[in-house]
């Protein structure tokens, strides 16, 4: 099978890719969820004319000149409205979200007042007055019905991931539930002999096990459930087991990592045909990643990771983050690609796309500075902690100067 572009193997990926079922879940349960239906607002924020600083309420045409004496008639605090009306030469003192009442047009800040109390004539009876040291216009300090939003706005779309700020907005139009896309359920398979866990001591010829803890990190990362199928050894009845533990607990995505080459002890393939796996490709003109497999096995994606843990988490940013998303219901589900400024010369480029690790650092000019690290080795995990982004180069790009521009894909989301 030839070598497939990165931009074709992704086409296949995603082309029966399609968002799953729905489910209604509670406000405080949403957070990284996907709406799946528009969102409108149930109410109008605010629903009246309050008040948006502490002070008084009164009519602007009694304080267009200062200083102005009014008669105090009530108070108006939040969730209190005032019964009654502010007529000529009177004030009502407001806090901050009490409903303006009817006959104000505008709100004098407690600071530019003086409160007083006199004895009305020929009566026991103290009368509150405050004046007005300050003049103000109608409307002044007044967040007028429907300033934030109206009922029936759509104010959050379909295809959303909701952040934090999404929850208060969705709390506020009043919802308390929301309609979202089901968590995809991802299971992630390891295999081989060479294969411990971490804290274990290796032995001569083992490694420690590191793919599936980035691939685990990153589905958790984009919305999934996930479930580790921990490491199969290099035989086949073991692994075929372990393909359908996967499938019998109806994951979306199968994930492999390492064996699904074709050498004597790659033996994922050989599973999956096994259970009757859909093969859509397993090269990809892709470094680091060529050894990269795709295919179904019934409703179940399956994505067959490279065993080398640089391509193993590069194949994983640039095709199970983008059908995990897809899966979910995002409307950005594929990569968002970026110019930015080389940071040193390039060769020239073969038939394969490089995705370099590389760092990034602001520049005067704008663009930000990406410089790949010196060493590129796909086993290397430190340059890739290091790093901020991809820098990629397509296929025979000629080579290319410091300072030129170039294409990078953000590492973090």
């Amino acid at each position: 099978m030839a070598l497939m572009s990165v931009a074709e193997a992704l086409r296949q990926v995603l082309e029966h890719a399609a968002p799953l079922s729905s489910e209604s879940v509670p406000l405080a349960d949403a957070y990284g969820r996907v709406l799946a239906a528009d969102l409108a607002a149930l109410r109008t924020q605010p629903p009246a004319d309050v008040s948006a600083m502490d002070g008084y309420a009164v009519r602007a045409a009694d304080v267009k000149s200062a200083p102005a004496r009014l008669r105090l008639i009530g108070e108006v605090a939040a969730g209190h409205p005032f019964e009654g009306t502010v007529g000529a030469g009177e004030a009502a003192r407001i806090f901050t979200g009490g409903v303006v009442p009817p006959g104000a047009d505008t709100i004098v800040i407690q600071e530019n007042t003086t409160r007083e109390n006199t004895t009305r004539e020929n009566t026991a009876r103290d009368v509150d007055v405050v004046l007005i040291n300050q003049t103000s216009g109608a409307g002044r300090h007044i967040r007028r019905a429907g300033l934030d939003f109206a009922s029936g706005a759509v104010l959050l779309a379909k295809g959303r991931r909701l952040n934090d700020r999404d929850l208060a907005l969705a709390a506020a139009m009043n919802h308390a539930t929301l309609t979202v896309y089901r968590k995809p359920k991802l299971a992630v398979l390891a295999t081989g002999d060479e294969l411990v866990l971490p804290g274990a001591q290796p032995g001569i010829g083992e490694i420690v096990y590191s793919n599936g803890y980035a691939t685990m990190a990153l589905a958790r990362r984009e919305g999934c459930d996930v479930v580790d199928l921990g490491i199969a050894p290099d035989r086949l009845p073991e692994t075929i087991a372990a393909v359908r533990h996967a499938r019998d607990g109806a994951a979306d995505i199968l994930v492999t990592s390492g064996g699904a080459s074709v050498g004597d002890y790659d033996l994922v393939q050989k599973a999956l045909a096994a259970e009757g796996l859909k093969l859509s490709f397993w090269k990809v003109a892709l470094r680091p990643g060529r050894p990269m497999m795709h295919g179904r096995l019934g409703p179940m994606h399956v994505l067959g990771l490279p065993g080398n843990p640089v391509s193993s988490y590069v194949c994983g940013v640039l095709f199970l983050v983008p059908l995990i998303r897809r899966l979910t219901g995002r409307a950005d589900y594929e990569p968002r690609l970026e110019p930015a400024q080389l940071g040193c010369d390039l060769p020239e480029n073969d038939e394969r796309a490089d995705y370099l690790r590389a760092t990034l650092t602001p520049s005067p000019a704008g663009l930000p500075v990406a410089t790949p690290c010196p060493l590129q080795d796909s086993s290397m995990l430190a340059p890739l902690a290091r790093a901020d982004c991809l820098l990629i180069r397509e296929p025979h790009a000629p080579a290319a100067k410091a300072g030129g521009r170039c294409v990078i894909l953000k590492l973090d989301p």
